[in-house]
């Protein structure tokens, strides 16, 4: 088991600055998501943990060892590429003992480790195939077999599942969980997609610019982001820029709201955080828009089915448009005025 401290990495190219002084504790066991847009950082990292970039200043720690200046070979890692990286002329079973032979392990505990590795990803039936005779999902089975037979001490992905059709990476992003749970190897995941993200992760750092913007586990990003940034790029987000007129009150479209404000003091401005899942639209005629009723005055402009649920695109005065997603039976339409009821537990976070 295996604790990954990075203290205080910063990392440039040219006149780039690509990490800055950027300090995260990775616990021995879990499965931590590096989440970000591309240029983050996130991927730099990732590779400084490999050891395939060296920092310009700061730490790297395996436990409470030093390896910020010890070379990729000898820090025991395995690595899982968003390209597979296999070897095209050697057979499934020759990638994936590649490594083992490498270490000069013996014939037959190179065998039996292999032919585990290969049960484990469902692929042992496949063993002598070429990488060329098989699908993205197979090869990147393959390669997930190749990095955990080796034992690491971490294993690292970098956008493994980017390269696979939608219905491959729920399979694969299943087997991950479940080997990772299985072998609680450290593993650093890095992605651009949120969903994975919240699937996977016993913890998420939100990188921006860098910096982590936030770090948590799945539940909390998403329930008490401490930016727009991070509700935007957690779940999906309506963004809608308020000014606080008290405290658990801001104004919109002429109503006022109750809303949690948190530290926010009366006259400062903030993004008001509104989950299209959690609103609910309400006929016009069923309520009175009225102070503490937390309903705005609202028109569907686009509604689009999608069988569990419906999404509507709906206008607000002031010209705000905002998603709302309807789980049930939702009979409205194009053009139609409704009330949108704000759930007062909405947060009010930095712009």
């Amino acid at each position: 088991m295996t604790r990954i401290t990075v203290d205080n990495i910063s990392k440039r190219f040219d006149k780039q600055a690509v990490l800055q002084e950027l300090s995260l504790v990775i616990e021995d066991g879990s499965l931590f998501t590096l989440l970000g847009p591309s240029g983050c950082g996130k991927t730099t990292l990732l590779r400084c943990i490999a050891g395939f970039h060296q920092p310009d200043s700061g730490r790297l720690l395996f436990n409470d060892e030093e390896i910020t200046g010890v070379p990729a070979y000898e820090r025991n890692i395995g690595m899982v590429f968003q390209d597979y990286a296999l070897f095209p002329d050697k057979s499934v079973y020759d990638n994936v003992a590649y490594g083992l032979r490498a270490r000069k392990l013996a014939r037959e505990a190179v065998d039996t480790r292999t032919l585990e590795a290969l049960e484990q990803v469902g692929l042992k039936a496949l063993q002598a195939r070429l990488p060329a005779q098989l699908s993205g999902g197979q090869r990147q089975r393959v390669a997930l077999a190749r990095a955990l037979v080796i034992k690491p001490r971490v294993l690292l992905m970098d956008e493994p599942l980017s390269n696979l059709d939608a219905k491959l990476r729920l399979s694969m992003r299943d087997l991950i969980l479940d080997l990772q749970r299985a072998t609680r190897i450290t593993t650093v995941f890095v992605t651009h997609d949120q969903e994975e993200a919240l699937a996977l992760s016993d913890q998420i750092a939100v990188m921006q610019s860098g910096r982590v913007a936030q770090l948590g586990t799945p539940q909390s990003l998403y329930a008490t982001p401490r930016s727009a940034y991070v509700a935007d790029f957690i779940g999906s987000a309506n963004l809608l820029p308020v000014t606080v007129s008290a405290a658990g009150r801001v104004g919109l479209a002429d109503t006022v709201l109750a809303v949690d404000t948190g530290a926010f003091e009366a006259g400062s401005s903030g993004q008001l955080v509104l989950r299209p899942e959690a609103l609910q639209l309400l006929a016009a005629g069923t309520a009175v828009v009225a102070a503490g009723s937390n309903q705005i005055a609202a028109r569907i402009t686009r509604r689009l089915y999608l069988g569990a649920k419906t999404t509507f695109r709906i206008q607000v005065a002031g010209g705000h448009e905002l998603r709302v997603e309807d789980s049930g039976i939702a009979t409205f339409q194009v053009g139609d005025e409704v009330l949108l009821r704000v759930p007062a537990g909405s947060l009010v976070v930095a712009s």
